[in-house]
């Protein structure tokens, strides 16, 4: 079985660039492309994938149907993690997480998937103006080639 720590291994080779893949209404996968990474899950400290994102397409999924894949490569080397996604955003508030901690959370998730900012002022000025979401999970299968 694949680890989190392999997972973290594969991700930062590539700029932890994945392919998260959800679910549409139809039951056909919609995939795209994302900075994922490896963090301590604020609430219940276990450790969880995570992923920043806003729009629509992957979060009307994802509120619907909160199952995922998040595929890390590099070269022909690649590790995959399932689960049920936990959205924490303006749109969909958690009760343990107030703006303050949202604002932290959403630099957490940003820096694990290997961010680095120069002005965290205006990454925190975009991350509300652009009413950003943090995708957790907790992986149910990891597994890799």
């Amino acid at each position: 079985m694949t680890t989190l720590q392999e997972v973290i291994d594969i991700g930062s080779r590539e700029r932890f660039l994945a392919v998260v893949s959800t679910v549409r209404s139809d039951a056909t996968v919609q995939s795209s492309v994302v900075n994922a990474g490896v963090l301590t899950h604020p609430i219940n400290g276990v450790e969880v994938v995570g992923f920043v994102t806003y729009g629509k397409a992957k979060l009307a999924n994802l509120r619907a149907r909160p199952q995922l894949s998040v595929t890390f490569r590099s070269g022909w080397v690649w590790a995959a993690v399932e689960g049920r996604a936990e959205l924490i955003g303006p749109d969909d508030p958690h009760p343990g997480v107030d703006a303050e901690a949202l604002r932290l959370l959403l630099r957490q998730v940003f820096t694990a998937a290997g961010g680095t900012h120069d002005d965290w002022d205006g990454y925190d000025r975009t991350m509300v103006e652009e009413r950003r979401t943090a995708v957790l999970f907790t992986p149910g299968r990891i597994y890799s080639n």
